[in-house]
């Protein structure tokens, strides 16, 4: 096997293989390294917000997505205790799809990575990087299949980090954070079928210690998730000695939140807890790096809003708009000066699209894990149920960080026909429109 590209990108969630999917397109040779066999469970969320239909489109997957995903998800209602506020979601603005869905990670990311492999991305699955090195433009990059003792020197000018919120890099993995405090945060996940939760609601779960949700996807199953400090689940193991983590877990929420007893109350459990952690919300974009960073591994916001997997695909597309024609250049001249101008361009562009909603999420995961704080809040959301609306509009249920007509030429330049949604986007029109004044 050929062992130079022209990028090599680490890990195949939805930023990298989205990343994949478009460099692919447009005639670059990739390699996308991932160690984890798909399809696979993962402690993550599975919303899609509204805002990244036209994405999936342009990807090439929105028809199987539609095919799979779960109902529409038309209200968002905040649970605590004994009470339930319900409001509308804000629906975003394209036509054909106002409303997002949810689906398992387990065939998204399949999904996404198929799509990668028919791009002509060349897919090194169970693969894991083992090291790197050399300058932006001179990456060389060591991989080790999980299954045998063969390995492998990658040679590429550009190379992208996508790996997920638990995972490091080989460069980091000396420096893993070890300490213990007791506001570390744990995501705990499962999945039961026969909820009861009502079609296209989407509940914000609010309790001491921690935050969670729940959402039906695909098949009817619904997903509950919740990220719980370290001292609260230490207090809910020792409340329930003799059970794992995950079930005692289950066991507060259903106890303290009527809403999660009312919903599981018909449902079975399908398949175990998953947990992982602690979690690290923040901005992990650096200046004196010489690798570019998409999803989690660029940044990661609290996952009260709900928005991980909306930063982990939008972000890819912002890169690419970086690398990509207009912008971009042949890949044979992508050295380290030019790339350094594009990583900052992107950064820039990255944090301000994404910074308000890591910051908006910070609060609301304040606001939803104290109940001094809280109690006051749910007061003002009974009077007025809409700021829950304007809260997921404010988080970006409803607006995505490309425009219609950077998405379309991003999608044309990776060989792409324009999607019927694109050519439909009011948006779109309305710009050209405006270009048609100007001239």
């Amino acid at each position: 096997m050929k062992t130079g590209f022209d990028a090599i990108i680490m890990g195949a969630g939805p930023a990298g293989s989205t990343a994949a999917i478009l460099l692919a397109r447009a005639g670059w040779k990739v390699a996308l390294v991932e160690k984890q066999r798909f399809p696979r469970r993962k402690v993550c969320g599975e919303c899609i917000a509204a805002s990244n239909m036209p994405l999936l489109d342009a990807l090439g997957v929105g028809e199987q997505f539609d095919a799979c995903a779960g109902p529409a998800l038309r209200q968002v209602a905040l649970m605590r205790g004994d009470r339930t506020i319900v409001a509308d979601m804000p629906p975003a603005s394209h036509d054909h799809h106002p409303w997002g869905r949810a689906l398992g990670r387990e065939t998204l990311d399949s999904l996404l990575l198929a799509q990668a492999g028919s791009a002509g991305a060349v897919v090194l699955q169970p693969w894991a990087v083992e090291s790197f090195d050399g300058p932006a433009g001179k990456h060389r990059c060591e991989v080790r299949a999980i299954d045998s003792a063969h390995r492998m020197t990658l040679q590429a000018p550009v190379l992208i980090a996508a790996h997920g919120s638990w995972e490091t890099l080989p460069s980091r993995r000396a420096a893993r954070h070890l300490d213990r405090r007791a506001s570390d945060l744990f995501a705990f996940k499962a999945n039961f079928s026969g909820a009861g939760l009502a079609e296209g609601l989407l509940p914000v779960l609010s309790f001491q210690g921690g935050y969670g949700g729940m959402v039906v996807g695909d098949h009817g199953i619904l997903t509950l998730a919740c990220c719980i400090r370290r001292d609260r689940l230490d207090a809910c193991r020792q409340a329930a000695r003799g059970v794992r983590a995950g079930e005692a877990v289950e066991a507060m929420l259903r106890r303290e939140c009527a809403g999660v007893a009312k919903a599981l109350a018909p449902a079975r459990s399908e398949g175990v807890w998953l947990a992982a952690g602690p979690i690290a919300p923040g901005i992990r974009l650096r200046p004196d790096e010489n690798f570019f960073r998409v999803g989690n591994a660029a940044g990661e916001a609290h996952p009260i809003i709900g928005e991980g997997m909306s930063m982990a695909m939008q972000s890819a597309w912002l890169l690419c708009e970086q690398l990509l024609p207009p912008h971009g250049r042949p890949v044979g001249k992508l050295d380290a000066d030019w790339q350094r101008a594009a990583g900052e361009r992107y950064a820039a562009e990255w944090r301000r699209q994404f910074a308000p909603r890591l910051r908006l999420a910070a609060a609301f995961a304040q606001l939803a894990m104290f109940p001094g704080i809280a109690s006051p809040l749910l007061s003002l959301l009974g009077r007025w149920p809409s700021l829950l609306t304007w809260a997921a509009r404010w988080g970006g249920k409803a607006r995505c960080a490309l425009e219609p007509e950077t998405i379309a030429w991003l999608a044309a330049g990776a060989g792409l026909a324009q999607p019927r949604r694109l050519r439909q986007a009011p948006r779109q029109a309305k710009l050209q429109t405006r270009r048609g004044k100007k001239s």
